[in-house]
């Protein structure tokens, strides 16, 4: 049990949303058990339980057939996810042939088919109690589970209705048809469980990058072989060349290029020196590093990420919503419609009563959604495990599905569409001033700053060797300056229309201001007891792939916007360079309000650096951070792309219309397969054992569809 007072459970054996619904119902009707979450691919079970309540829990959860273990919540996921050492016993670190479905499956195969093959050399008249026998074996475990679902609240279930249809097929006569149909089910399931375990292996994968070694530097001046899970905040850790990071930590010595791809994506090694942050799971190519651990185990980039991909399959999509609502409706209906045709068809039709008996429990084989409701968590826990593995992070399936019909992608500027490292270009003091009192005077305002432009000053500063007053009674004008006490004298540090509303007087500077800005640069007016004191202009490139960024989320018929608080020629000029549009010298207010009038035209996402930008990326219909600082990119928003790249975005979109577009593939299978085989079964073309095949058919082939998404990649790859 955490701290909250919620109990996590590791929960084996559930394949489909299906499984998850049975738990969900058997568990809300246990007393004082609340706020249950069951996360299919992520096979966990979180509640709020009362003590004496847990050992009820478990024992309903057994019941339905599934093996549940309580989870130690002090472990981090990464330890959850390797080595799956809370599993089964009976079936841990074995092949899907050795699991306990596929015992089942060669039992009842075994029993079948000597069935068979008996019937083959014994006289005809004991060919109906061979499968009769066959049948009664083989439904017995599906029918103790179908007792207990109905006694745990479902008494709709598949197994419910696949015992019935068998049971009565064999009053009827159709004995080796309904010991088919049972074996035939059996494989289903057995199918879906490995569909399923190759759709949570995307999360393994990830737990997976992740060395199982660190080597520890002892005080002494040794080195010890620890796991990584037993490393703490500021323990120093050795990474040799092509060694794994086994955690997220901060260079003390040595610099190396470091391969971020399989957390971030971005290909292309990254150089890394003192000072400098690495995360775990990347590779250590050339030298050797020294690193002090700046987060445990439980908490490190890898963890995180794995928590918010199980987190994220949990959640579900406007689409999967409406389906789970449909198919609520969809069992009972086609009972319905089974006891029509067994009831109406011989007053209509003039069908004997053994035939629409029989035709009817076909079609009581066809009612479970199974399929359907698996369609769309299926579609989408791949598209989100294909995302993470590309450094694309997305926040649910209502996050994924709303990217791809944006219709508008609106961008900051500073450290969004720019590299977010501005430097001075310019300094113009006013007559009667020099540029190190106008520098000196401004970075004393800005200390303490984090902000990019402050930074850049600041830089300068230092640069300059020039010592900094103190600064009192500092404070911020939000969107417009900042303002401070330095030698007594109130100095301000602002944007042009500061200064306009401060009716400064710019005088020759004006044209000069008119011209840096022109030039894409953004300036700063520094003014001292409202008296101007200077110019400062700082120019902030655009990222490298800006461009080509732009240009593909135009090709995917995206239109694109800046929204900037930078003044509107700058704002033009380099908006101009990229290729969009632009709405410039915005307060974090008018941001609000752009994103809201961009939204009454159609969804509209908003991407900024996670910081500043927080009310617009919440206000927009799906936020998203870039990653350069990767607490942001997984704090932050409704999505991140940790490549820090402006094509990470288009990435984003093509992502989330792939998975659409296998959801709409699903749905389509799914219902197709069930209304063809509706058709043919009442028209007498097929029977029971096909009607079966409607059913987890169907299921196991939208689910290898699914996974065909964990191969996805972006078409820049």
């Amino acid at each position: 049990m955490d701290n909250s007072g919620r109990t996590v459970w590791r929960v084996k054996g559930m394949d489909c949303a299906a499984c998850v619904a049975k738990v969900t119902t058997a568990l809300a009707r246990v007393q004082g058990v609340t706020d249950i979450e069951v996360n299919l691919m992520a096979e966990r079970l979180s509640a709020t339980v009362p003590p004496a309540s847990a050992a009820e829990v478990e024992h309903q959860v057994s019941a339905l057939g599934y093996t549940i273990t309580a989870l130690d919540q002090s472990a981090p996921p990464a330890a959850h996810a390797h080595g799956d050492h809370d599993d089964d016993p009976a079936d841990a670190e074995k092949a899907w042939w050795a699991t306990g479905k596929a015992r089942l499956v060669w039992l009842l195969g075994g029993l079948v088919g000597g069935a068979y093959v008996l019937s083959l050399l014994l006289p005809p008249g004991l060919t109906y109690p061979l499968f009769l026998a066959a049948t009664l074996v083989a439904v017995i475990p599906f029918g103790r589970r179908a007792i207990a679902l109905a006694r745990a609240g479902s008494p709709f279930s598949i197994e419910t209705l696949m015992v019935t249809a068998a049971l009565g097929a064999t009053i009827i006569g159709a004995a080796e048809e309904a010991a088919i149909v049972v074996l035939l089910f059996a494989v289903g399931e057995l199918l879906e469980n490995v569909a399923a375990g190759r759709a949570r292996a995307g999360i393994r994968a990830l737990a997976n990058l992740v060395p199982r070694e660190a080597l520890r530097l002892r005080a002494d001046g040794g080195i010890e072989q620890v796991a990584p899970e037993r490393l703490a905040v500021d323990d120093l850790v050795l990474v040799r060349p092509g060694d794994r990071v086994p955690c997220d930590g901060l260079i003390l010595e040595g610099r190396s290029a470091l391969d971020e791809s399989p957390i971030t994506g971005e290909s292309i090694p990254v150089a890394r020196g003192p000072g400098d942050a690495v995360v775990a799971g990347s590779i250590n190519t050339d030298g050797a590093l020294r690193l002090r651990v700046t987060r445990a185990a439980a908490d490190n980039t890898i963890a995180r990420i794995i928590r918010m991909v199980e987190d994220a399959t949990a959640s579900r999509a406007p689409t999967q919503r409406f389906i789970e609502r449909f198919s609520r409706w969809w069992t009972p209906g086609a009972m319905l419609v089974s006891l029509a045709v067994i009831l109406l068809t011989p007053f209509l039709f003039g069908w004997d009563w053994s035939t629409s008996l029989y035709r009817g429990l076909a079609v009581l084989l066809i009612a479970c959604p199974c399929a359907l409701v698996i369609s769309v968590p299926a579609a989408m826990a791949s598209g989100l495990s294909a995302g993470a593995r590309r450094g694309l992070l997305v926040k649910g399936g209502a996050a994924l599905e709303a990217i791809g019909a944006a219709r508008t992608v609106a961008f900051d500027k500073t450290g969004t569409l720019t590299e977010g490292r501005p430097r001075v270009t310019d300094t113009i003091p006013a007559p009667g001033r020099s540029a190190d009192e106008v520098i000196a005077l401004a970075a004393g305002v800005e200390q303490g700053s984090a902000h990019p432009l402050a930074k850049a000053i600041l830089a300068e500063a230092s640069a300059r060797g020039l010592t900094l007053a103190p600064a009192q009674d500092a404070a911020a004008i939000p969107g417009k300056a900042v303002v401070a006490r330095l030698h007594g004298r109130r100095v301000e540090v602002g944007s042009p229309r500061h200064a306009a509303e401060r009716n400064v007087v710019l005088g020759e500077l004006a044209e000069t201001l008119e011209r840096l800005e022109t030039e894409g640069k953004t300036v700063s007016v520094a003014l001292m007891d409202g008296a101007l004191l200077g110019l400062i202009a700082l120019r902030d490139e655009p990222r490298a792939d800006a461009v080509a960024g732009i240009a593909a989320l135009r090709a995917q018929g995206v239109e694109t916007v800046m929204l900037t608080g930078d003044n509107a020629r700058t704002g033009a000029a380099i908006a101009a360079s990229l290729g969009m549009a632009v709405k410039a010298e915005l307060l974090p207010d008018d941001k609000l309000r752009e994103i809201a009038a961009l939204r009454s035209a159609g969804a509209v996402v908003m991407v900024g650096d996670g910081i500043n930008d927080a009310p617009a990326l919440a206000a927009a219909s799906v936020g998203v951070a870039m990653g350069g600082g990767t607490d942001v990119a997984l704090e932050t928003a409704d999505a991140a792309v940790l490549k820090d790249r402006v094509t990470g975005v288009s990435e984003l979109v093509g992502l989330s219309r792939a998975t659409m577009t296998n959801v709409k593939q699903n749905v389509a299978v799914a219902v197709g397969l069930k209304a063809v085989f509706l058709v043919t079964t009442l028209l007498g073309i097929t029977g029971l054992w096909p009607a079966i095949l409607a059913d987890t058919g169907a299921t196991v082939l939208v689910t290898l569809n699914a996974l065909r998404l964990l191969a996805w990649k972006p078409p820049s790859a």
